[in-house]
């Protein structure tokens, strides 16, 4: 499958960076320069408000910062969802369909009612384009498409395993290996 906004890279058992263990990333910008992406399942203790007071009520639950990945910690990236195509706040920016980016310095009053999700993500993952090509070359990557429930969904403790085995053939059996092979 190819790389692109809106698809997800899920960690085989191969990738060895801890940074990645298990994990679901959402693929938001890819170009010549690189892509970049967000880890969709590993939210943090932070609450948004304690950080982004603006945002405290406009958050899908949990209502915490999600640890995007290991790229600018310190910055924050929002992804949501638009309720109507046809409404688009000052301030977004389409990724996927009705999926996007959000400027989090966008007056909270323009963006009220536009959107049906928003998650709010620290820091970032981010790869060279062939650096990713290698990394899935490799083993380390699987590219699959995407869902919305995907990104907003209450709890993503077996996110991993429920993207896995949605998909087709072999790669629906991943799902059920152990984190650690020695257990099986």
């Amino acid at each position: 499958m190819e790389i692109a906004p809106g698809h997800l890279l899920v960690a085989t058992a191969e990738l060895g960076d801890p940074n990645f263990f298990r994990t679901v990333v959402l693929l938001v910008d890819v170009d010549d320069e690189g892509v970049v992406g967000v880890v969709l399942n590993r939210p943090s203790p932070i609450p948004v408000g304690e950080v982004l007071e603006s945002w405290r009520d406009g958050v899908a639950e949990p209502a915490v910062l999600f640890e995007g990945g290991p790229v600018r910690t310190e910055a924050a990236l929002a992804i949501g969802l638009l309720r109507d195509p046809a409404d688009v706040p000052v301030g977004f920016h389409a990724v996927h369909g009705r999926l996007g980016l959000l400027d989090l310095d966008t007056p909270r009053t323009l963006v009220d009612g536009t959107l049906s999700g928003l998650r709010i993500f620290a820091g970032y993952a981010g790869w060279g384009v062939e650096q990713l090509q290698d990394e899935i070359s490799e083993g380390s990557w699987h590219v699959v498409p995407a869902l919305r429930e995907d990104v907003f969904r209450p709890s993503v403790e077996t996110l991993w395993s429920d993207v896995l085995r949605r998909q087709p053939g072999e790669l629906a059996w991943q799902s059920t290996r152990p984190a650690d092979p020695r257990n099986n």
